[in-house]
């Protein structure tokens, strides 16, 4: 095989949930079927890769210093939701129910794997929570072993310093039946309860 395609397998492996087929299938299909796509996918990469960057204030990716939610004037700058990555911070988003900004961890604590919390950026969050303007800070990490103890640890170093902190909410899901929901998810609802 040619040493080109073996490279352009290896880097399509990179990719999370692709193993060495399906890696060989899509650069077959890219140079087989569709090299103007293969082209485009290139020119993307290399413009996303020479452009993006982190926010200076949010942590999250962005074609310019700030980006246009940091900006925006019309968004709740008292309020601050801390998010483990860009994804998490759209689906926030999608829910058309958060009005304030952002602090994109982009990760979250996990000793096993190194990470720590020199990993996360937390001085830069501390910074921005502590800049006077904020006034609560909103812990919207997972609901993981991993998200909790990064929940719990930033909840302490942020109350040490005088903030409000409040956790996101969790429970039995909408359109969710009983019968169907793990007994874990039943207990928090339960003991998070509220009056009806």
């Amino acid at each position: 095989m040619s040493k080109s395609l073996d490279f352009l397998t290896e880097a399509l492996r990179r990719l999370p949930g692709i193993g060495p087929k399906s890696a060989q299938r899509m650069a077959f299909h890219l140079l087989q079927h569709d090299r103007e796509g293969a082209a485009m996918l290139s020119r993307a990469l290399y413009q996303a890769v020479d452009t993006v960057h982190h926010c200076a204030m949010c942590n999250t990716f962005a074609d310019t210093e700030i980006c246009d939610m940091c900006a925006d004037e019309a968004r709740d700058h008292t309020l601050l939701c801390v998010v483990e990555t860009p994804a998490d911070q759209m689906m926030i988003e999608q829910t058309l129910t958060w009005k304030g900004l952002y602090f994109v961890l982009m990760g979250r604590l996990s000793p096993l794997d190194g990470i720590g919390p020199k990993d996360l950026h937390l001085e830069k969050l501390v910074g921005r929570a502590a800049d006077g303007i904020v006034g609560e800070v909103v812990l919207a990490t997972n609901f993981t072993n991993e998200g909790e103890a990064t929940a719990h640890y930033i909840s302490e170093m942020l109350k040490a310093r005088g903030l409000k902190v409040s956790r996101l909410a969790r429970g039995v899901p909408v359109g969710g039946e009983l019968e169907y929901v793990d007994a874990g998810t039943i207990a928090r609802a339960m003991l998070d309860r509220r009056t009806a």
